[in-house]
C-alpha cells in the first residue's frame, strides 16, 4: 500500500509502508526495498531491491513473464497488489508510455497530449508537439497519424506534465526498424532536454545498449544482472565494447550470442 505524504528528502515522493525503518535516499529517483507482487502462489516480483539515481536512464531486460511490465505498473501506481516491508519510493510526477500509443480516437492530437492536464499546459503541449516533430498536426485525428507519429504524440503526452520519472514499456516494439532508429534519436534528445529519470522495458538488447546508461536483467522476480554502459560518444553496434556488452547480456538471457 502506498501513502502520499511529504518526505523531507524528496518533495512529492510516494513512499510505501516501511516497518524496517529504512531512510529514503535523497539522490534516488526510484528506490525499492523488498518489493513483492504475487499472482496466486507465484511471486512475479520477489523481494526485489532497486535504486535508480535521479536522472539516470535505465533499461530493463528479461525473458517473457519475468515481471518487467508488472514492475512498471507497480511504479506507475496502476497495480496496487504489491507488498513488502521494504521501501517503495517513486516521484509523485510519474508518467508512462506503452507499446501502443493509447491515444483517444475521438480526440484530436493536441487534446490527446493535454488529456488529464490543466489548460494552462496548452502552450507546453504545443511546444512538445514541435519537439517531437508534429508541429502543425495539432488538429489531426489519431487515425490520420502513422504508427511512429502516434508514438511521438504519446511521448509528448508523457512529458507535458514535466514528469520526474518516465516509464516506457516496449514503446517502439511495434515499429519498423528504420522508424525505431529515428525514435531512439528522438528519445535521447527529449531525455536530454527534459531530464527525467527513465526506466525502459525492452526485449531488444541492442536498443537497451544504445539508449541506456545502465542495463538490468530481471530474472525470477529479482534483479539478476546490473551492467553500466560506459561507451563514450555515439553508440554503434559495430563497436567492440558494444559487441562485448551485447554478448554478456545475451548470454545472461540464455541466448546464443553467435546465433543472435
Amino acid at each position: 500500500m502506498r501513502f502520499r505524504h511529504p518526505d523531507p528528502g524528496a518533495k512529492g515522493a510516494v513512499v510505501a509502508a516501511n516497518s524496517g525503518g529504512l531512510t529514503p535516499d535523497p539522490g534516488a529517483g526510484v528506490q525499492l526495498d523488498g518489493l513483492t507482487r504475487r499472482f496466486g502462489g507465484r511471486a512475479v516480483l520477489d523481494n526485489l531491491d532497486l535504486t535508480i539515481p535521479e536522472g539516470q536512464f535505465v533499461a530493463l531486460l528479461g525473458k517473457s513473464g519475468s515481471g518487467k511490465s508488472t514492475l512498471l505498473r507497480a511504479l506507475a501506481g496502476i497495480d496496487h497488489g504489491v507488498a513488502g516491508e521494504g521501501l517503495l519510493r517513486v516521484p509523485e510526477r510519474t508518467s508512462m508510455v506503452f507499446q501502443d500509443s493509447r491515444l483517444l480516437p475521438w480526440k484530436r492530437v493536441l487534446p490527446n497530449v493535454l488529456y488529464g492536464q490543466p489548460r494552462s499546459r496548452r502552450a507546453a503541449a504545443s511546444a512538445l508537439l514541435g519537439e517531437v516533430g508534429l508541429a502543425g498536426r495539432e488538429k489531426a485525428w489519431p487515425g490520420e497519424l502513422s504508427g511512429g507519429e502516434q508514438q511521438r504524440a504519446a511521448l509528448a503526452r508523457a512529458l507535458v506534465g514535466e514528469p520526474e520519472l518516465l516509464l516506457a514499456d516496449e514503446p517502439f516494439g511495434a515499429l519498423d526498424a528504420l522508424t525505431r532508429i529515428r525514435m531512439h534519436v528522438l528519445l535521447r534528445r527529449l531525455v536530454a532536454a527534459h531530464r527525467p529519470t527513465v526506466l525502459l522495458v525492452t526485449h531488444d538488447v541492442d536498443e537497451a545498449i544504445t539508449l541506456a546508461q545502465r542495463v538490468l536483467i530481471l530474472d525470477r522476480g529479482r534483479i539478476d544482472i546490473d551492467i553500466p554502459i560506459d561507451i563514450d560518444g555515439p553508440r554503434d553496434p559495430a563497436q567492440p565494447q558494444f559487441q562485448q556488452i551485447r554478448r554478456s547480456l545475451l548470454s545472461a538471457l540464455g541466448a546464443d550470442p553467435i546465433a543472435a
